[in-house]
C-alpha cells in the first residue's frame, strides 16, 4: 500500500453523529444497530451521489469529505431528507471548509476540529455549517440559511458564526435551542475553600470539609456551572483578586468564607462576590452546634440559589439541599477527615483514608457516604495495583452496593460501580452507573471524565474528547483531568490539540509526568522522536525511580533501531519485576516489543495481562498500539473481553 504523508489539500469536511446511540444500545441492541445500518446505508449512498468519500467511522458516527461545498451541504440535505421518514434516524450534521492534512489514518487539522464542533451542538435533523460554508452558498439562491450567531468553539481561537440550512423538509433550529449555550458562563460559580479559623491548624480538615459538602450541594441544582474542587482548592492560602480568579475558573459567582471550630460550637461566614465587578451580592454569619452543622450547610447553599435566581434563571430552592448522612458527630468528624487524606490522592494517603472510613462504618454502619467513599478507595488501589485487581473491584461493589442500599441517590456510589465494572469489563453494568451518577449530578467532573474512559474502550472517540472536555470545563486547574484531555485529543488524532493541551497541563505544573509522558507520545506521532526520548527521559528523572518511565523509553529507543538500549529496558523491567511484591509488568513488556516489533512477545504479554484481568488493557485501544489494531489476534483479545471490534 502507497504510504500518503500528510498530503495538503482544500476539502468541504462533514461530521454525522446519530443522536442516543449508545443509549439505545443499552435498551435495544437489535433497533440500534438496524438504525446504524439504515444510516451507514443512507450516508454511503448519498456522499457516493455527490462525489464525497466517508473517511472514517466511529461507532454511530461519520468522517465525511467533499471536494464542492455546495455537494456536500446538498448531501447533508437529502441525508437529512431520508432519515426522517420511518424508522426515523435522529442525525447530527456539522459542516466547515478549508485545508486538510489527509493521510493512511485519516484526516487532521483546524477544518476538522471545527466541523467536529459545529455538530456536536447541534440538533438531530438539522443541517449546521460554519459562515465560511454560508459565504459559499450566498450566490446560489435555491439555498436559504439561518444565523444562530457566534459560538466559542473549543480550542477555536476566535468566534464562528453558526448558520442552518432554511429547509421545510428538514428540522430548522431557532436561536433559542442554544440560548443555555451562549449564556452557560453566568449559571457559574466556584466554591473557594473556607478558611480555619480555629486555633488547631489540624482542624483543615473540617474547614474543608464543609467546603466540600457546601459544593456538592451547589452541585445538585441542575441550572448551576459548579467548578469541581480540584480548580476551587488550587486557590487554598493564596491571595489572588476575586475577578483573576473567575477568569482562570471561567465563573461569575464565588463563595468564600471561614470557619471557626471550638469544642462543640462552629461559626461560618460566607459572602457571594460577582467576579466580574468584586461586587458583595450576599453575606452572613452561622453560630451553630455542631449537631446543627448540616443544617448549617443546607441554609448556606438554598441561600446563594435562591440570591442567584433574582438575576439568573434558576428556580428558587424548595427542597433540602443537604440530606442529614448520618446523626453519629464523631463519626462525621472522621469522614471528614478521611476525605482530607484521600484528595490528596497518592497511595499511601488514600490507604490512610481507607483505615479511617473502616473506623467510620463501624462507628455508624448505616452512614452511605462512608461506604460510598470505602468504593472509591479499593477502585483507586486496585487500578493502580495497590491491590488485585479481582480483589479490589469485587471489594468496591460490595461496598458501592452497600452504600446505595442506605441511599439510591448517593452519585459518587454510582461512580464507584461504574469504574469498578469498566475496569471489570462489565461493559453494560458500568454504562447504567455511569448514565445514573451523570443523572444525578451532571456538574461532575469526574464522573464526564471517567466515562470519556468508557467511551474511549468502545471506540467512540469523538464522545470521548467531548466528555473529557466537559470535565475540564468543569475542573479546569485539575492536572489529571487538563492531562487526560490532552490524552483524548491525541487518541483522536488531533496531534496539534494533543501538544498544545499538553503544553496547558506543564504551564499549571511543569514537573506533572502524566503530562511530560503525553507530551512524548505527541511528539512521537508527529514524527519528532529525538524530542519524544528527550521527554520520556526527563520524565524518568522527575520520578527518581529506576522503573518509571522504562517501559516507554525502551520502546523509543526500539522503534530508533537501538536494540540493545531497548534490551537493557527490558532487563530493568525484569528485575523491578522481581523486586516487587505481586506487582505484574505485562503491559511494561508488551511496550517494549511492540517497539521491537516481535508481535508473538506483544501478544503473548497482552494475553497474559487478559488472564490476570488488569483493567489497563482498555487503553491498547490508543494510537500507542495502533500497528497491531489491523492483527486478529489483537480483535480477538476484544472479543475476549467483549469488546467491538469497529
Amino acid at each position: 500500500m502507497i504510504k500518503r504523508n500528510g498530503i495538503r489539500m482544500l476539502a468541504s469536511v462533514m461530521f454525522t453523529d446519530m443522536v442516543g446511540y449508545t443509549s439505545l444500545m443499552q435498551e435495544n441492541e437489535q433497533k440500534a444497530k438496524l438504525l446504524r445500518d439504515r444510516y451507514r446505508k443512507v450516508l454511503e449512498e448519498k456522499v457516493f451521489d455527490h462525489l464525497g468519500k466517508v473517511i472514517h467511522y466511529f461507532g454511530d458516527g461519520a468522517l465525511t469529505i467533499f471536494g464542492s461545498v455546495i455537494e456536500s451541504v446538498l448531501c447533508a440535505k437529502e441525508i437529512q431528507i431520508e432519515l426522517l421518514k420511518e424508522p426515523i434516524v435522529n442525525l447530527r450534521i456539522g459542516i466547515h471548509s478549508g485545508e486538510i492534512v489527509y493521510d493512511d489514518d485519516g484526516v487532521y487539522g483546524d477544518t476538522v476540529n471545527i466541523a467536529s464542533r459545529i455538530e456536536s451542538i447541534s440538533k438531530g435533523g438539522c443541517v449546521l455549517f460554519s459562515s465560511k460554508i454560508n459565504d459559499e452558498l450566498k450566490n446560489h439562491s435555491e439555498f436559504s440559511t439561518r444565523s444562530l450567531g457566534l459560538f466559542e468553539l473549543k480550542n477555536v481561537k476566535y468566534p464562528v458564526e453558526i448558520f442552518a440550512l432554511n429547509s421545510e423538509d428538514i428540522v430548522v433550529p431557532n436561536k433559542s435551542d442554544f440560548e443555555f449555550r451562549l449564556n452557560l458562563r453566568n449559571e457559574s460559580i466556584a466554591v473557594l475553600p473556607f478558611v480555619n479559623m480555629s486555633r488547631d491548624p489540624d482542624n483543615d480538615f473540617f474547614s474543608d470539609g464543609i467546603t466540600e459538602e457546601i459544593l456538592n450541594a451547589l452541585s445538585k441544582v441542575e441550572e448551576l456551572k459548579v467548578t469541581s474542587r480540584t480548580s476551587s482548592f488550587a486557590f487554598k492560602g493564596k491571595n489572588f483578586d476575586v475577578r483573576e480568579i473567575g477568569k482562570q475558573l471561567g465563573v461569575r459567582n464565588l463563595l468564600e468564607g471561614s470557619v471557626r471550630k471550638v469544642g462543640n460550637r462552629v461559626r461560618i461566614t460566607a459572602q457571594l462576590v460577582d467576579t466580574l465587578d468584586g461586587y458583595h451580592k450576599w453575606s452572613d454569619t452561622f453560630d451553630r452546634d455542631m449537631n446543627d452543622i448540616f443544617q448549617v450547610q443546607d441554609e448556606i447553599a438554598s441561600t446563594i440559589v435562591n440570591t442567584l435566581k433574582k438575576s439568573l434563571k434558576i428556580q428558587t430552592q424548595q427542597k433540602p439541599l443537604v440530606k442529614i448522612p448520618t446523626t453519629n458527630i464523631e463519626a462525621y468528624q472522621l469522614f471528614l477527615k478521611a476525605n482530607f487524606f484521600w484528595n490528596k490522592w497518592t497511595p499511601t494517603d488514600v490507604k490512610r483514608s481507607l483505615e479511617l472510613l473502616k473506623k467510620t462504618v463501624k462507628l455508624d454502619p448505616n452512614f452511605a457516604h462512608a461506604f460510598s467513599a470505602l468504593s472509591a478507595c479499593y477502585v483507586y488501589l486496585g487500578a493502580i495495583g495497590q491491590i488485585p485487581g479481582k480483589t479490589a473491584y469485587a471489594e468496591a461493589k460490595k461496598f458501592a452496593e452497600k452504600s446505595l442500599s442506605m441511599d439510591e441517590q448517593l452519585p459518587d456510589s454510582y461512580l464507584s460501580l461504574a469504574m469498578a465494572n469498566l475496569f471489570d469489563w462489565n461493559w453494560e453494568e458500568a454504562y447504567k452507573s455511569f448514565q445514573r451518577a451523570l443523572e444525578l449530578s451532571p456538574n461532575n467532573a469526574d464522573a464526564h471524565h471517567y466515562y470519556a474512559y468508557y467511551m474511549m474502550a468502545i471506540n467512540n472517540k469523538r464522545k470521548a474528547v467531548i466528555e473529557a472536555e466537559k470535565a475540564h470545563e468543569l475542573d479546569p486547574l485539575s492536572l489529571p483531568i487538563n492531562s487526560f484531555l490532552g490524552d483524548m485529543y491525541l487518541n483522536a488524532g488531533m496531534i496539534p490539540d494533543a501538544i498544545e493541551q499538553y503544553k496547558r497541563t506543564l504551564e499549571i505544573d511543569p514537573t506533572f509526568r502524566t503530562a511530560i509522558n503525553g507530551l512524548g507520545w505527541a511528539y512521537y506521532q508527529s514524527g519528532n522522536i529525538d524530542e519524544s526520548l528527550r521527554l520520556f527521559i526527563k520524565s524518568h528523572e522527575y520520578a527518581g525511580e529506576e522503573f518509571k518511565s522504562t517501559a516507554t523509553i525502551g520502546y523509543i529507543y526500539a522503534k530508533m533501531g537501538n536494540t540493545d538500549k531497548a534490551n537493557e529496558c527490558i532487563s530493568k523491567i525484569r528485575n523491578s519485576e522481581l523486586q516487587s511484591n505481586g506487582t505484574n509488568f505485562f503491559i511494561d513488556y508488551a511496550l517494549v516489543y511492540l517497539g521491537l516489533g516481535n508481535y508473538e512477545k506483544v501478544f503473548e504479554y497482552l494475553n497474559r495481562a487478559f488472564e490476570n484481568k488488569l483493567g489497563a488493557l482498555i487503553f491498547i485501544r490508543s494510537r500507542s498500539w495502533r500497528e497491531i489494531h489491523d492483527d486478529n489476534r489483537y480483535k480477538d483479545l476484544l472479543n475476549k473481553m467483549k469488546l467491538p471490534t469497529d
